[in-house]
Parts: structure tokens; sequence; C-alpha cells
């Protein structure tokens, strides 16, 4: 079978990724051999499919004005990939818009930007559903019966709290965070300097609290350090994971409270922005639409794999691709084969 989803992966992808699902799923359950073969299949499945869309949608052309679909759909795989990411989804959003020749000091540029991360956020709410549910049931319950007043009931109240920070400081600052931060030479700083900050919280925290331990101060940390990631290339879930670390949290549990928080965050600003997106024809329906759509799918993806990956291995991982994009984007600039703004 694994065998099998690489063959088809290069034939026909529905197939591929088909059989490739199947056979993960059974060498899961046998413990045999074969997962790389199978997960290779998946990705070349997977990349050919989305080259095909991209030629589909590039024939279909902007569907009657606005951006184009291919660049939406483009688009819509940066966010998915890169939002849950501690690389920086809207530092990695204004390179991609740049090189596609977009203006990003544009209102209904920075509006799609914000917009298709929804996408993303209904991956975290499909993903933590039962969490999400458990948390919310717990809250209710608590707010009318003291002897409910549990964990669920506790961090339902730290979400809130959490989210108070970045709502504040987010509308104080939109206009700084349209303006002068959507520069390529703020994010290419920004990705190198927070690099530090993450190596930093890796090396100090003792990760040693888990969920069940998680307190108010722990809340209001992370949703300060939400506010930090207003500035394109330091990465929302950079900031907050790296302060959950740095609070003495273990890397699941850090990461698990920053998607929490930014769930409300970020499905907010989307909300908020999406009258810019809207704004004239330069963006589009169907554009907004298919970029929110593809965000969603890439982004369930990203979040069950980097879940996995934390439980294992550190963030720092992610620290060589941050300073190298950094730097290659410095050089860029400084040459002139890319403008800043």
């Amino acid at each position: 079978m694994a065998v099998l989803s690489l063959v088809f992966g290069f034939l026909f992808c529905p197939l591929g990724i088909i059989f490739g699902h199947t056979a993960k799923k059974q060498l899961k359950q046998t413990r045999q051999r074969g997962e790389a073969v199978a997960t290779a299949g998946l990705v070349v499945g997977y990349l050919e499919l989305s080259l095909v869309l991209l030629a589909a949608f590039a024939v279909m052309g902007s569907a009657g004005g606005g951006l184009p679909l291919w660049k939406a759909y483009l688009l819509g795989i940066v966010e998915g990939v890169t939002e849950w990411l501690p690389v920086s989804s809207t530092g990695h959003l204004t390179i991609a818009e740049k090189l596609l020749g977009m203006r990003t000091d544009d209102t209904a540029v920075t509006g799609f930007t914000a917009v298709i991360q929804v996408g993303a956020i209904f991956a975290a709410v499909i993903y933590f559903l039962k969490d999400i549910v458990r948390i919310v049931r717990g809250f209710v319950l608590g707010l009318f019966k003291a002897d409910q007043r549990g964990f669920d009931y506790r961090f339902g109240w730290y979400v809130i709290l959490g989210s108070v920070p970045i709502a504040v400081v987010g509308l104080a600052a939109q206009g700084l965070v349209k303006g002068p931060l959507r520069s390529l030479w703020v994010v290419a700083f920004a990705l190198i300097l927070w690099s530090a900050v993450i190596v930093y919280a890796e090396r100090r925290g003792r990760k040693t609290r888990g969920e069940d331990q998680v307190n108010w101060r722990d809340a209001l940390v992370i949703g300060l350090a939400q506010c930090i990631a207003l500035v394109p290339g330091v990465s929302r879930s950079g900031a907050t994971i790296s302060a959950g670390l740095l609070r003495d949290l273990d890397r699941v549990t850090a990461t698990r409270l920053a998607f929490f928080l930014g769930i409300p965050a970020l499905a907010a600003a989307g909300g908020y922005e999406l009258k810019d997106a809207l704004h004239g024809n330069t963006v589009g329906v169907p554009a907004l639409f298919l970029g929110t759509l593809v965000s969603f799918v890439v982004g369930y993806v990203a979040i069950a794999w980097l879940i996995r990956l934390v439980a294992r291995h550190s963030i720092v991982t992610f620290v060589w691709y941050r300073v190298a994009l950094g730097i290659v984007l410095i050089a860029a600039l400084a040459t002139g084969a890319l403008a800043a703004t």
C-alpha cells in the first residue's frame, strides 16, 4: 500500500493521497516499516494536486476582477503553513505579496491578509473542538453553579484575560501595524532578533508544568506576548510559545495555550478587517473565499504536525530557517532586488 501511494502520487494524485493515508493508518496499527514511503507518496500527491489546482486557477483568472485566484490560492497555502508555526505568517504573507507584485500598504491587501487567517482559526477550532466544547461547557456551568467551578471554568477566564491585551493594543496600534511595520526591513530584523528569544526561552524554561497547572499569570504573560507579535516577523506562535516556556510550561502545554489564546484574537482581527478586504475591487469575494478555504485545509495539517513535533523536539528547529530567511531578505533589500514596501 505504501509503494502504491508513491506510484500513484506521480501518476494520479487523488489515488496517491488516498493510498497514502490508508497506508499510514495500517502501518501505525501493525507497527510495520514503510511509513517513510507512505509519507513520500502523500507529499508527492498533495504537491501534484496543488500544481494542478494552481494551473486551473491561473486559467480561470480573477473571476470577474479583483485578485487573481491563483495568487489567492498561493497566499492561502502560505497562510495555512505558517500561521501556527513559529516563523511569522504575517511576515511570510508580506514577502509573498511583494513577490507577487501586490501593494502591501494597500488597506484591501492588509485586510485580505487578516481575513484569510480565519481559515487557519477554523482549523484550530476543528482540531481542538472536544477541548473547546468541554471548556465552554465548564465555563458556562461555573457561571451559574459555584460547585462546578473547576479547571475548565478557570481556563475560560484565562482565555478571556489573555485576550484583553491584544484587543486593546491591536486597536490602538492598528495605524502603525498597517503602515510602517509592513516594511520588509521590519520583517527581516524581527525574524532574526526574535530567534534569539526563542533560543533563550528553550534553554531557560524548565518545562515542568502541565496544563492542569496553568494559572492567570501564565495567561496574562502569554496574552501580552501576542501584542509583541503585532510586529511582522516576530510570529504570534513564536512569541506566545516562548512566553509559555519562560513561565516553565512544557512545550505541548505552551503550544496548546498559544492556540487557545490565538483563536479569539485572530478571529476578531479577521472580522474587523473584512470591510477593508472587500473595499474596492483589489481583492474580491472569490479570491477572499478561496484564500480562506485553502488556509483552513493546510492549517489543519500544520497544527497536527506541530503538536506532534513539539512533543519530542525543541522549537529551536525553526530558528535556523528564521535566521536564514532574514539574512536573505536583508541581502535582497540591500541590493535593491526587492523593495521594502
